[in-house]
């Protein structure tokens, strides 16, 4: 207590002498948005996450795992009377879908996600990653925030107070929810936090444009231009009469973004411009509703990096209560679950990597491929699932500046714990922002007494997977 009182008394005595700087990042209020430079020369200019919702199983996915075949229906070592988030687990369970050679790599992994795992070649896997909570809402927010609590900004965020955009007519960071609806943790996957409100994530998907963004019925294109011209002078005569208004000059700056908005958003959407051929890589018009929803939202993702958007956050999978409805959380009937789940993932995910490569927009996008937590190489008892995991799970980072193909660290036997390499969130966070070309500790924003930054006062950058 005495240390802490003693280190704000440090901080109120240092900022008053303007030895402290509060923010380390300099933002024009009047443009929000202005790009800015980097700490060092990026290899990445935009991000694009896919965020499985629910918890994907790495065992049943990625991590490939012979001895939890050969243990089949034995009991976990080391687990004796071991009770996780639900209860008690049963006996160990071999993977639910067979593991084949992907790849001129080789790369071991399921016919869960086929056309992901051909990409390996292109891919950098993760088996190392491990998170601070088995429960969803928290690991989410840990995910994308970096704790488990609410109101932490999210690593969109981040990037966008660091970097602003490249793009005067979108915004720089988009979230994208599922057709199916929005992650258990909802906002706080896309939110500003504590930072300036303009860095949050504007959500919208393929099928549900901004709300309210389209002109009343009977204003003409004219008309509405002139009108906003006409609102534009009145906004900044008003800005005039109270210079050095930070919260006013950034409140005029959202609402010219929202009317720029009007004319870009509806363009962006609009994916009958692309070619009959893409629409069929991604599954635009698969049969399955759910499956022609998230190809949707994925050929939006690549139109925005395409627009210059610095930061899309793409969801797959949605909270809805009832096992496995909407997402990945695969308790009681995990093979009848991810049988609907996979399908919709694996073709339009895949098709979005070919697609930015074959732009060639690979080479300065990174993508990535994550999910909140892990599952069990058990079954729980009783059940023909697996309980959350947070001691392992598997991450995958595909483009800019990233090793491929490439694996980094390994869980045990059976995929129960990381022991090779281990990966925290926090790293995995520092990792992100110095593909970005941002210092993780240099990137800071003073709030209720501490300087605050994504990755707290943890972190390293995983300079293995990096190219040379």
């Amino acid at each position: 207590m005495s240390s802490g009182l003693g280190f704000m008394a440090a901080s109120h005595l240092l900022r008053a002498d303007g030895r402290l700087v509060e923010d380390a990042v300099s933002i024009d209020p009047g443009a929000p948005f202005a790009a800015r430079s980097p700490h060092f020369a990026p290899r990445a200019k935009n991000v694009v996450v896919i965020f499985c919702s629910g918890a994907l199983s790495q065992v049943d996915s990625f991590d490939h795992k012979p001895e939890l075949i050969r243990r089949h229906d034995t009991p976990l070592p080391g687990g004796d009377g071991l009770i996780t988030f639900q209860g008690a687990n049963g006996n160990l369970h071999r993977p639910l879908y067979d593991f084949r050679p992907r790849g001129e790599c080789g790369k071991m992994t399921s016919d869960l996600l086929p056309q992901l795992g051909d990409l390996s070649d292109d891919l950098c896997y993760i088996h190392s990653l491990h998170t601070k909570t088995a429960t969803h809402g928290p690991g989410e927010n840990c995910m994308s925030t970096g704790y488990i609590l609410d109101g932490f900004p999210s690593m969109g965020a981040w990037a966008t107070y660091a970097l602003g955009s490249e793009c005067d007519d979108l915004p720089a960071f988009v979230a994208i929810p599922d057709p199916r609806g929005v992650p258990q943790s909802s906002i706080n996957n896309w939110g500003a936090g504590f930072l300036p409100a303009a860095f949050q994530g504007t959500p919208f998907n393929a099928a549900r444009p901004v709300q309210n963004l389209a002109p009343p019925p009977g204003l003409d294109l004219r008309r509405d231009r002139a009108t906003r011209d006409f609102l534009r002078r009145l906004n900044e005569a008003h800005l005039d009469r109270y210079p050095g208004d930070a919260e006013l000059a950034a409140r005029i700056a959202s609402y010219e973004m929202a009317a720029r908005m009007q004319l870009s958003v509806p363009e962006v959407t609009d994916l009958s411009t692309e070619s009959a051929s893409t629409r069929r890589m991604y599954g635009t018009d698969d049969p399955n509703p759910l499956k022609a929803g998230f190809a949707r939202n994925c050929l939006l993702a690549r139109r925005l990096v395409e627009k210059g958007v610095r930061f899309v956050q793409l969801f797959n999978g949605a909270y809805a209560m009832g096992e496995g409805k909407g997402n990945w959380d695969g308790h009681q009937q995990l093979k009848t679950d991810y049988d609907v789940h996979g399908p919709i993932l694996d073709q339009p995910a895949a098709a979005l990597i070919r697609d930015l490569k074959q732009r060639g927009m690979l080479e300065d996008t990174l993508v990535v491929l994550c999910t909140e937590f892990g599952r069990m190489p058990t079954f729980q008892a009783g059940a023909q699932g697996r309980d959350h995991n947070p001691s392992a799970m598997t991450a995958i980072l595909a483009g800019a500046g990233v090793k491929a193909p490439f694996t980094h660290g390994a869980t045990d036997d059976f995929g129960w714990k990381s022991v090779v390499d281990p990966v925290s969130v926090h790293d995995f966070h520092a990792t992100i922002l110095h593909l970005l070309g941002l210092d993780h500790t240099r990137l800071t924003h003073y709030h209720n007494g501490l300087q605050r930054r994504l990755t707290d006062v943890h972190g390293e950058v995983i300079s293995d997977i990096l190219e040379g």
